[in-house]
This record gives structure tokens, C-alpha cells and sequence, in this order.
């Protein structure tokens, strides 16, 4: 990503997509981090990169306070509007910060975390802020899909979704490499995480995987949603060909299911756990003023 530098169209248009289109995260995922984390109710919780909400609102009745951040200002309307909806509202905080600008006066937390995000920051230098805006002892979460597992659907009710063929109608209207935002991605996203979060001072990782392959029926509008959910896809790089796009897209998705159906399953999702190390000068200032 050396030539690519953010902005913000990244996502732009694409949050009232967001949570109906993307798969969600293999079910299990609460109660894991639930008992990996000791979540008591106590805490605070930073998700850097919130989107609408998708992983801060089922882990906000875990912890005392919730802060969600994201830069694209669709994303936070979305998630507070969810949160609402779902009686989180006075738990939950929704903030439109890019994560470079952390740590904004937001405090300490107990845990960060960063679902399918951390590749879209500068990682060396978010890495580090979110290192100190953690208590000693604190957990920064990085989840994933599991991108290893094959998913079978032999045996559904339903045709598989056809990615491939949307990938490349994608193509034929926005060009053969990867859009991202105003810039162009011709080697995608980055992987290697685990240096980065060494080289930031976090001890770890602890890994989990919460097991999917539970069955997903999905329509036509779901699918629809899932391409224009996607950064590579956000609505804005259409342009005024959006809508024919959308058209050639639901034709398409109808010549691979007349009855608007598809089967697939959920991932399996990749859990990270890296932990700040406790620092002793601090426990034992702490312990000495009966805190």
C-alpha cells in the first residue's frame, strides 16, 4: 500500500449496505470474547474502525462505556441509529475520527478492537497510540474472517452466490485493478499484522477460532448490498453508471438464480489477542495509594 493513501470516499454511500450485505461473524464470536476478555460489564471499549456498529453493538453489553470511531460520517449515523434501536444508546458513543487521530481525549480503555480495519490505517503508528491508550494488562482484539477454511455448499438449497462473475462485471466498469477510495490498489490490502503489533509492545497473541459453516440463505437485494458494501464497489466510483450497473449486476445475479436465492455459509472467524504487558512501576504506585 505504499502508493495508496487514504481518503474519505473510501466508503462512500456504502453504509446503508453495510449490515445487510456483509456476512456476519461466525455466531459464537460474544461468548468467546466474552470469557477471553473476562468481560464483566465494568470495562471500556474502543472499536477503531466501527462501521455501523456490527462488533461494538453486540460486545457494548459487555462494558460499562463503548466508544466507536470511524471517519466515514454515514457509518457512524448508521451505527448510532442501530444503537438506538437496540437500547444501547446511553452505553455507546459514536465518533467520527479517522484512526490516526487518536488518542483524541478519549481516556484508557481495557480493550480495543479493531474487526477487519487495522489494514486501512497507518498500522505502525496506530498500533503504537492504541498501545498507550490501554491499561496495563489491557487487550487490543484483531478479528478476521478465517480465510484458510473451505466452505462447501454442497448440499444447499440454493445456487452459490456468483463472486467471480460479480468481480468482473466489477471490473468492466471500474477497470482491472482494485479501486480504493480516490487511489488504486494493484497489490490489495496488507497482511503481516503480527510484527506490527510486536514492534508496537504488545505481548501475544493469543489465538481463537470461533467456528462457522452455519447455512445463510441470501436474496438478490442482499447480494446487491454485499457488492455495494465493499470498498472496491462503493457506490461512489460509479459514478452516473451506477444505475445501469446495478441493473447488468441484478441481471446477472438473476441469470445465476431465477428465484432470487442463494446459499452459502458463515466464516469462521480469526480471533487475535494481544495484550499490553503490565507495567510494574505502575501496579506498584497504584497498590501504594490504595487504588
Amino acid at each position: 500500500m505504499t502508493d495508496w493513501e487514504w481518503d474519505e470516499t473510501l466508503f462512500a454511500g456504502a453504509a446503508p449496505y453495510y449490515q445487510r450485505g456483509r456476512l456476519p461473524y461466525a455466531p459464537g464470536l460474544v461468548p468467546c470474547l466474552a470469557e477471553v476478555l473476562a468481560a464483566d460489564g465494568t470495562g471500556r471499549l474502543l472499536d477503531v474502525g466501527c462501521g455501523p456498529g456490527t462488533v461494538t453493538l453486540p460486545l457494548a453489553p459487555l462494558f460499562r462505556e463503548t466508544v466507536g470511531v470511524d471517519p466515514d460520517p454515514g457509518m457512524i449515523t448508521e451505527a448510532a441509529r442501530r444503537a438506538a434501536t437496540a437500547g444501547l444508546a446511553a452505553r455507546t458513543r459514536w465518533l467520527r475520527l479517522r484512526a490516526e487521530h487518536l488518542p483524541a481525549g478519549l481516556g484508557t480503555f481495557d480493550v480495543a478492537v479493531f474487526a477487519q480495519s487495522f489494514h486501512w490505517t497507518d498500522r505502525e503508528r496506530v498500533a503504537r497510540t492504541v498501545h498507550g491508550m490501554l491499561r496495563p494488562g489491557g487487550a487490543l482484539v484483531h478479528l478476521a474472517d478465517l480465510t484458510t477454511e473451505h466452505r462447501t455448499t454442497a448440499g444447499l438449497p440454493h445456487p452459490d452466490v456468483p463472486y467471480a462473475g460479480i468481480t468482473a462485471l466489477v471490473r468492466r466498469y471500474l477497470g482491472p485493478v482494485r479501486r480504493a477510495g480516490r487511489s488504486l490498489l494493484p497489490r490489495g490490502t496488507p497482511g503481516g499484522e503480527a510484527a506490527v503489533f510486536s514492534g508496537a509492545g504488545f505481548a501475544g497473541p493469543e489465538r481463537h477460532v470461533v467456528p462457522g459453516g452455519q447455512a445463510l440463505v441470501r436474496t438478490t437485494d442482499d447480494v446487491v448490498a454485499w457488492t455495494f458494501s465493499m470498498s472496491f464497489a462503493a457506490p461512489h466510483l460509479f459514478g452516473p453508471d451506477r444505475a445501469v450497473f446495478e441493473a447488468d449486476l441484478r441481471r446477472l445475479l438473476g441469470s445465476a438464480s431465477p428465484a432470487g436465492r442463494f446459499a452459502e455459509r458463515v466464516p469462521s472467524t480469526e480471533v487475535f489477542v494481544w495484550r499490553r504487558p503490565p507495567d510494574a512501576y505502575i501496579e506498584e504506585r497504584t497498590r501504594a495509594h490504595g487504588h
